[in-house]
């Protein structure tokens, strides 16, 4: 019904009966909502080329989305900030995250996915069996979305064999805690992405935003150094 299509032209192309076209390909690709990659790979699947490019991320084209996204990153300090890509590549920090990140020796192009399946930074998150499994949803949920990615799958199988989290009451949201030296940040973050993208790059762009979850948290992120 979302696609106007009868149910029987639907069954015949469902069974090979018939071939879609590429209208029909992007019929279906609105319907279902599918990422730009998902409805790349029905394309070629079908025999047809790819629709939406990925360009490069300091490509001149880009260049209005990369002051868009700095602009984003700067305005939120002294809250950390970082934009991603679909593997979790940093593509821009804040400087309050390169703080933040640094003292996990991860900077600008480094590996988020790294960063969460090392023993460093399973030390130092003191609610390491919540985190991880949230994050084992989150892999899922984003690579079931793009047609299913091998890396993201790989990262959240490992993080599955973390021990479940103890039932406890909790809160509105569950924080990542912070252990570094004598230092303690209480952060929840907040995920957003750009509208109306036509390239892949940017459909699989996430910008995280972090918050304090404490006042303790507020103060120090308050105190650090922010950008001007």
């Amino acid at each position: 019904m979302e696609a106007n299509i009868s149910s029987r032209h639907l069954s015949f192309l469902e069974t090979g009966r018939a071939n879609p076209s590429p209208d029909m390909i992007m019929k279906l690709g609105d319907a279902l909502q599918l990422p730009l990659a998902a409805r790349n790979q029905m394309l070629t699947h079908a025999g047809f080329a790819a629709r939406y490019p990925g360009r490069k991320w300091n490509a001149e084209e880009m260049a209005p989305i990369r002051s868009a996204i700095e602009y984003t990153l700067r305005a939120h300090a002294p809250y950390p900030a970082i934009a991603l890509d679909r593997l979790w590549n940093i593509l821009e920090m804040n400087k309050s995250a390169e703080a933040l990140f640094g003292a996990l020796q991860i900077t600008k192009g480094g590996s988020i996915l790294d960063l969460i399946v090392s023993e460093q930074v399973q030390a130092v998150i003191e609610n390491w069996p919540e985190v991880a499994h949230h994050a084992v949803q989150r892999l899922r949920t984003e690579s079931a979305a793009q047609g299913g990615v091998d890396e993201l799958d790989r990262v959240a199988n490992l993080l599955a064999k973390t021990p479940m989290p103890e039932k406890k009451k909790t809160g509105p949201v569950v924080p990542t805690i912070f252990r570094l030296g004598d230092l303690r940040l209480s952060l929840f973050g907040t995920i957003a992405q750009l509208g109306t993208p036509e390239d892949l790059t940017l459909d699989d762009l996430k910008i995280e935003l972090f918050f304090p979850a404490d006042k303790a948290t507020e103060q120090v992120l308050r105190g650090m150094v922010v950008e001007t």
